[in-house]
């Protein structure tokens, strides 16, 4: 079994030293190095070679340079949205919904190390999916760890570092991220129009 496989079952995996996956991060890093050194003012340019980038992508998208990933084993939804500075280490793949807006600063890991030091300075890791679903926004400074799930229409707030699971339809803040409320129908007129 390679590695690739490995990671793919959600076992452990060589991710520091195997050729394969060596490789395909070199290459990764350099298409991300030549994105961010595109203008912004270079959109087709751009939206193009983040579709080489990424494993899949929908037709309007906008994610604003510096971005970082390591193998390309993102999908993201229409209207999605990322500011300055997303890094998405995506041993697994990380899945985005539709309109999903992420502010500067956010990082989203599906990687993590065994406990065990042994084992750690092999090189291996695991890579677990996340999946965000529809609606869903990041404030500043999110962190996502491996293997979360959070639901359609949901707000995680600035600073959060978001451990397990979030459900439909709530505001979540917090290390880690707990669900602080439901959202409701006062939050439709919380601010001036």
């Amino acid at each position: 079994m390679t590695e690739k496989e490995k990671a793919k079952l959600g076992l452990l995996y060589d991710a520091n030293y195997d050729e394969e996956i060596l490789k395909e991060r070199e290459r990764i890093n350099d298409l991300c190095f030549e994105y961010n050194s595109l203008k912004p003012s270079m959109h087709h340019q751009r939206k193009e070679l983040i579709k080489t980038i990424l494993k899949q992508t929908k037709e309007n998208f906008t994610i604003m340079s510096p971005f970082y990933c390591d193998l390309g084993n993102m999908i993201i939804g229409e209207n999605f949205y990322s500011n300055y500075n997303l890094v998405v280490l995506d041993g697994a793949t990380v899945t985005f919904g539709d309109n999903v807006f992420i502010a500067p600063n956010c990082c989203f890991s599906t990687a993590g190390h065994p406990i065990d030091a042994k084992q750690r300075n092999q090189g291996l890791e695991f890579a677990y999916p996340i999946t965000v679903g529809d609606n869903v926004w990041f404030g500043a400074h999110v962190t996502v760890l491996p293997g979360v799930k959070i639901g359609n229409n949901s707000v995680i707030g600035a600073g959060s570092v978001v451990t397990k699971d979030i459900p439909d339809n709530v505001i979540a803040v917090g290390n880690p991220c707990k669900v602080l409320r439901k959202i409701n129908e006062e939050d439709k007129n919380k601010y001036k129009k």
